[in-house]
C-alpha cells in the first residue's frame, strides 16, 4: 500500500517542470506538495485514463471533478491517505466513501476554500459528508468558524493554514531592468497596480484614483476564476491602463509598482490572497479591503493598509497616503517580504501540511 494520493483539479502540463527550471513560471504547489508527501498525483488526464468509458460518462454528466473523485475512490484501498485539493473533488469523494465504501477506508484530507455557499451546504446538512472528511484545511478564519459551528466539528479537525507563494520566483532580485514593460518605460508618474479577478471591486478603485497623479495598471485576469471582470462596464479614467500579463510580465509589473492595491467585494473567503502574497514577496506594501474573509494576512500599518470594502473615499485616502510617503511604502514592503520568508511561502506550506499527512498515515 502506498502512502498518499494527491488530486490535481486540472491537467498537469507535460512541460511544467521544464518551464519551472527555466524560470518561466513559479513552482506549482502540487509539485512541491507531492515531493514533500512522497505522493502520487492524479489529474484530469490520469483520471480519464483510469476510469475509461464510465469516467467519460461521469465527466459528461457532471464535469471532470466527478471523474477525478471516482478515480480516487477506485484507488482507495491502495493508499493510507487521499488528499483532495479542493471541495470540488473532496465533496463527491466523501459521498462515495460514505455510501459506497465497504470495510476500512483511507484518511481523507481536504483543502476547503469556500463551504458556506448554498450549493455546498446541503452535502453537509443533508448527507453528512463531514463524517468522511477527516481534516479540513481552510485559508480564512471566517470559514473555520463557520465549519466548526454549523456542523459541530471539533476545532482540531479544521486547520487554519496560510496560503502560499513561490518566494523564489516572486523575488525582487529576479528582476532585470532590461525586461521592463515597454508601455511603462519612461513613465513619469508613480506606478501602482491592481491584479486579479476573483471578487475584485474595480469600480471602487476607478472612483478612488480618478484625477490622482498616478499611473494605475489593472491586470484583471485569473488563470482559474470564472468571475466577471468588474472593470469591463465602468468608465476607465485616463490614468488607468487595463492589460493582461503573463506571469513573467506580472512579476515585472509588481517590481515597477510603488505598492499594490487589492480592492475586494465583501465576501467571506480569502479572495485576493494570491495577489497579496505575490506582492508581499516582491517587497510591496498592499492596500487591501478588509472583508469578512480577508483578515489573516496583511498586518495593518506594518505590511500594508486595510480599508473598508466598497469605500472609494477611504481607498483614495490610503492610496494618497502611501504615494505621499514612498519611504513608508518601501519600509512596509521590506517587512512584507520578511514575513513571507519567515512564515508564508510554498516550502513552509508544504512542510506544515506534510506534518499533518504523516500523522494521518501513522493513525
Amino acid at each position: 500500500m502506498n502512502d498518499v494520493l494527491l488530486t490535481v483539479s486540472g491537467v498537469i502540463d507535460p512541460d511544467l517542470e521544464a518551464m519551472i527550471a527555466r524560470g518561466e513560471r513559479p513552482r506549482a504547489d502540487y509539485i512541491v506538495m507531492a515531493q514533500a508527501f512522497a505522493a502520487d498525483l492524479m489529474d484530469y488526464t490520469a483520471a480519464r485514463r483510469a476510469t475509461g468509458w464510465l469516467g467519460k460518462w461521469l465527466e459528461k454528466v457532471a464535469g471532470p471533478n466527478l471523474t477525478l473523485a471516482w478515480a480516487s475512490f477506485q484507488r482507495r484501498n491502495q493508499y493510507h491517505v487521499i488528499f483532495t485539493d479542493g471541495e470540488q473533488v473532496g465533496i463527491p469523494l466523501a459521498l462515495l466513501l460514505k455510501f459506497f465504501n465497504r470495510g476500512p477506508r483511507p484518511c481523507h484530507l481536504m483543502i476547503s476554500h469556500l463551504l458556506s455557499t448554498a450549493k455546498k451546504r446541503p452535502f453537509f446538512d443533508w448527507f453528512g459528508v463531514q463524517s468522511h472528511i477527516d481534516t479540513f484545511f481552510v485559508y480564512a478564519s471566517w470559514q473555520k468558524r463557520f465549519i466548526e459551528s454549523r456542523w459541530h466539528i471539533a476545532p482540531e479537525r479544521v486547520i487554519l493554514t496560510s496560503f502560499m507563494v513561490d518566494a523564489d520566483f516572486f523575488k525582487a532580485s529576479q528582476i532585470q531592468r532590461a525586461n521592463a514593460l515597454p508601455e511603462l518605460n519612461g513613465q513619469r508618474k508613480p506606478i501602482i497596480c491592481a491584479v486579479g479577478l476573483e471578487c475584485r471591486d474595480y469600480p471602487t478603485l476607478m472612483d478612488a484614483v480618478q484625477g490622482l497623479d498616478v499611473q494605475v495598471v489593472v491586470a484583471a485576469a485569473s488563470p482559474w476564476s470564472k468571475r466577471a471582470n468588474t472593470a469591463a462596464d465602468h468608465v476607465i479614467p485616463e490614468n488607468v491602463l487595463l492589460r493582461s500579463f503573463n506571469l513573467f510580465e506580472l512579476r515585472q509589473l509588481y517590481a515597477m509598482s510603488q505598492f499594490v492595491v487589492v480592492p475586494l467585494l465583501d465576501v467571506n473567503f480569502q479572495a485576493g490572497i494570491t495577489t497579496i502574497l505575490e506582492a508581499m514577496a516582491m517587497e510591496k506594501a498592499v492596500i487591501c479591503s478588509r472583508t469578512l474573509g480577508q483578515t489573516d494576512v496583511v498586518v495593518d500599518g506594518e505590511t500594508g493598509i486595510y480599508v473598508p470594502p466598497q469605500d472609494p473615499v477611504a481607498l483614495r485616502a490610503a492610496i494618497a497616503s502611501l504615494l505621499s510617503d514612498p519611504r513608508r511604502a518601501e519600509r512596509m514592503g521590506k517587512k512584507a517580504r520578511l514575513y513571507i520568508e519567515q512564515a508564508i511561502n510554498l516550502d513552509l506550506y508544504a512542510a506544515r501540511l506534510h506534518g499533518i499527512v504523516r500523522q494521518a498515515i501513522a493513525s
